[in-house]
C-alpha cells in the first residue's frame, strides 16, 4: 500500500523550489534511512526497508530517489517519486544485485549536465546525521560542487500542516485511542510488559496502522525511571504501577499517547495524588496552548505547579515539542530556547513527566494537540476528556 499523496507531494517539492531558487542552489539532497525517515517521508511517503539514500529535488525538473537496488523496484511502487537511480553506496555491505545501472555521484552531475541541470551548489538536508562516508562521496565525486546544510530551512516546512497531515494525525490518534484501550484491559498482576506491548500494537496494526513513532513502552514498577523504557519480558506485581506509551503511525504520521496506570486495577492513595497532581500540570500547560505564544509559556505553566509540589528535581525535560512525521519531531524551531511562536496548523505533544520519585518512581500522561486560529484542538477527544478529569 502506498501512503503518498500526489498533490501533497507536488507542493512539497514545489515548497523546495522555490527556496532553492531564492538560496541560489541548485538543488537539494535530501537525506533519509529507517531511522531518520522524516525528512524523506516528507517527500515520497516512502522508506526503504534497510538502505539510506537522497531524494534528489533540482530547482526545476523532477525529483529523483537515489538509493540502492533493493530500494528500486519498492520505491516505484509505494513512493510518491517514481524515477530511481541506483547507487551502490547506498546498499548493504557485501550484497551484490545483478543487471542494474549503477551511479557514483560524478556520474549523477555529468548525466544532470548533459540534461542542462548542471550542479555547482547543492543543499543537504540532514548533513548532520548522515554517515561520513556518504558526505565524503558526495564531496569528492560531485567536482567543484559547493555544498551547504539547509536542514533547518527545509525543516520549517514540515513545522506548519496542510488540512491532509492534520486529517491523518486524527486518524493516527484514533487507532492510537484503540491501542490504549487494549492496553489497559490487558494490565493485570502476573502479566508481562511484553503481553501488554503485544495487545496493543495488535490492536493499532488491525486499525489501520503502517508503523510505530517509537517502541511501544510498558515499564512497570522501577522501570518507569528509565524514562522510554522497553519491554523486559517481566511479570507486573501487584500495588506498582506500569507506565505506558503507544505511537501507531498512519500513512507516516503519528500518533501518541502516555499514561501511568496502577496494575492491580486501582490506585493507592500516593500514586493517585501523584497522578492527578501530573493530570493538573498537563491541564495548566494545555492551558496557555495557542497561536502567538512561544513554546515556552506552556512549558513554565505545568513546570512551576510541580516544583511548586516539590518535585522540582524530578523534572527531567520539557512538557510540549512538536509531532507529526515523528512522535517528537525534534525541529530546534519550536522549543522551550526559541523565541518562535505558536501558530495555526503546528501540531504539538503535551507529555507531562516526573521521575525518579522515591517508592513511586514516577509518572506521565501525553496527547496532541493542533493550535488553531482561537486556541488548540485535541488529536484525541477521548485522551484529552481522560486527562481532564480527577482520578476518583
Amino acid at each position: 500500500m502506498a501512503f503518498y499523496n500526489n498533490d501533497e507531494t507536488a507542493a512539497r517539492i514545489s515548497k523546495v523550489q522555490a527556496m532553492l531558487e531564492g538560496s541560489g542552489l541548485d538543488a537539494a539532497l535530501i537525506y533519509y534511512d529507517i531511522l531518520n525517515i522524516a525528512n524523506g517521508w516528507y517527500i515520497t511517503g516512502w522508506c526503504p526497508q534497510f538502505e539510506s539514500g537522497f531524494v534528489l529535488i533540482p530547482k526545476a525538473g523532477d525529483a529523483l530517489v537515489l538509493g540502492g537496488c533493493e530500494s528500486a523496484e519498492f520505491a516505484k511502487m509505494d513512493s510518491g517519486v517514481k524515477e530511481i537511480l541506483t547507487f551502490s553506496a547506498f546498499m548493504q555491505p557485501g550484497l551484490e544485485f545483478f543487471n542494474f545501472e549503477m551511479h557514483d555521484f560524478r556520474k549523477l552531475q555529468q548525466r544532470l549536465q548533459k540534461q542542462g541541470a548542471g550542479l555547482k551548489k547543492i543543499g543537504i538536508v540532514g548533513m548532520d546525521i548522515m554517515p561520513a562516508g556518504i558526505l565524503r562521496k558526495v564531496e569528492a565525486e560531485m567536482e567543484d560542487c559547493t555544498l551547504a546544510d539547509i536542514t533547518a530551512d527545509y525543516e520549517l516546512f514540515r513545522l506548519t500542516k496542510s488540512k491532509w497531515e492534520i486529517d491523518m494525525m486524527l486518524k493516527a490518534a484514533g487507532i492510537c485511542d484503540e491501542g490504549y484501550a487494549a492496553m489497559a484491559k490487558a494490565i493485570r498482576p502476573g502479566a508481562s510488559d511484553m503481553e501488554i506491548a503485544a495487545e496493543a500494537e495488535s490492536a493499532c496494526l488491525r486499525g489501520g496502522a503502517n508503523g510505530f513513532g517509537f517502541k511501544t513502552i510498558v515499564a512497570p514498577g522501577e522501570r518507569i525511571n528509565g524514562i522510554i523504557t522497553t519491554t523486559s519480558g517481566n511479570a507486573m506485581q501487584a500495588g506498582e504501577m506500569a507506565m505506558l506509551g503507544l505511537s501507531p503511525r498512519y500513512y507516516g504520521y503519528s500518533g501518541a499517547i502516555g499514561d501511568t496506570l496502577p496494575v492491580s486495577g486501582e490506585y493507592t492513595a500516593e500514586q493517585r495524588d501523584l497522578m492527578n497532581r501530573i493530570r493538573e500540570a498537563f491541564r495548566l500547560t494545555r492551558g496557555k496552548l495557542g497561536p502567538g505564544k512561544p513554546i515556552r509559556v506552556a512549558d513554565e505553566a505545568g513546570m512551576d505547579y510541580l516544583r511548586k509540589c516539590g518535585w522540582g528535581d524530578q523534572l527531567v525535560c520539557q512538557f510540549v515539542h512538536s509531532t507529526g512525521l515523528n512522535e517528537c519531531e525534534g525541529v530546534y524551531y519550536l522549543n522551550p530556547d526559541s523565541s518562535m511562536e505558536m501558530r495555526p496548523g503546528m501540531t504539538v505533544m503535551i507529555d507531562v513527566s516526573l521521575f525518579g520519585i522515591p517508592k513511586l518512581h514516577g509518572g506521565r500522561v501525553e496527547t496532541g494537540y493542533v493550535i488553531t486560529e482561537t486556541g488548540h484542538m485535541p488529536l484525541s477527544p477521548k485522551a484529552d476528556a481522560m486527562f481532564s478529569e480527577e482520578i476518583g
